[in-house]
């Protein structure tokens, strides 16, 4: 484990150098080069979408950044308490952290890989009457690669996370806010992160009212709302689950007035196989909807799609993006599968 003392003595100049960029190395630049040509390779092999929506979030990836340098971020022994440099400096001489330096790769795909993998999740939603330029809540985003390359296809996006190294990740100005359009002179997108557990948590939910004010068009949750995390089969380390803090009653609930009227919830979840008789219970495995389409319809809700099986173009898409390929290959026929669920609140003055 690695550790940092921040000497009393220190202090000043540490917070000092916070603010200012550090000197950009070419080997810095050739790495997000890289990265960046991976995404946009990664985007080509997707395509063409059936949608254009789908096709311009792929396309967007054609005008992704270049980053400013970042300074290292900090946490605890447990991670479960993040701080940027300028924080980590301000706390003083004896506090004890752990030093994190940042990868560029981990900016963009974080733990859950290419962002681009959200295409056709966003395929499927524009296909049953989405919005034009909608406002998005991606629940359970894992980073801001998806949120951000949305956001610059003219959308207004708030990613919802528990992850709370996720607010140190992109704390810089040019990481939320404003959003140039992919598409020159095409509308400006706008982009939030909101760490929180979402709906329960009153903070979070009045951080993502003001986020979007007006409600949102799409509801994502893409590999988050799986009945495995939600109610998992077997007894399994609490740490493995997704915990909403409310009933499902109550959380479906929150989903539908979050919504503006005509809006979409999808779930799209992909996942491994089930674990073999005798081996220890998978709960990221289970991708079903974690909520009985009775619990959907109750809350006003259309059911559109109800836990369709999905495989074959999973697997598609997983060969496209080079899943069944190099070390740790996966078998896609026997060990890729996906499940999604749609649901629509109705339009002002329509059946519920």
């Amino acid at each position: 484990m690695r550790r940092l003392v921040l000497p009393a003595v220190l202090i000043t100049a540490v917070a000092a150098a916070a603010q200012t960029a550090a000197p950009e190395e070419p080997e810095l630049l050739r790495a997000q080069r890289a990265v960046l040509e991976q995404i946009r390779a990664e985007a080509a092999a997707l395509g063409p979408m059936k949608t254009s929506f789908a096709q311009r979030f792929l396309d967007a990836t054609a005008r992704l950044p270049i980053l400013a340098p970042r300074l290292p971020t900090f946490s605890n022994d447990n991670d479960s308490r993040w701080y940027t440099y300028a924080e980590a400096a301000a706390l003083g001489a004896t506090f004890e952290l752990k030093k994190h330096e940042l990868d560029v790769s981990f900016y963009w795909n974080t733990h859950y890989g290419t962002p681009v993998a959200y295409a056709r999740a966003l395929d499927l939603a524009a296909s049953r009457d989405l919005a034009a330029n909608p406002a998005v809540l991606d629940f359970g985003c894992g980073g801001l690669g998806a949120p951000r390359l949305l956001a610059s296809c003219g959308c207004r996006v708030v990613g919802v996370d528990v992850d709370p190294r996720l607010r140190v990740l992109y704390s810089e100005e040019e990481d939320t806010g404003l959003i140039m359009n992919a598409t020159p002179g095409g509308r400006t997108g706008e982009l939030s992160l909101v760490i929180g557990q979402w709906p329960a948590d009153a903070h979070a939910a009045d951080k993502v009212k003001a986020a979007v004010p007006g409600g949102v068009d799409l509801f994502l949750s893409r590999n988050t709302l799986k009945n495995g995390y939600i109610h998992p089969a077997e007894p399994v380390d609490p740490r493995r689950l997704v915990h909403l803090g409310v009933s499902d009653e109550e959380f479906v609930g929150a989903v539908f007035a979050a919504l503006k009227p005509g809006g979409l919830f999808m779930i799209y979840n992909i996942c491994p196989a089930p674990a073999a008789a005798g081996q220890p219970y998978i709960p990221w495995a289970d991708g079903h909807c974690p909520f009985p389409r009775e619990a959907l319809e109750a809350a006003g809700f259309q059911v559109l799609d109800f836990d369709v099986v999905d495989d074959e173009p999973a697997r598609a898409m997983g060969h496209a993006l080079g899943w069944d390929e190099g070390e740790g290959a996966m078998k896609l026929k026997d060990d890729l599968f996906a499940w999604f669920t749609v649901a629509r609140r109705p339009a002002a003055g329509g059946p519920k």
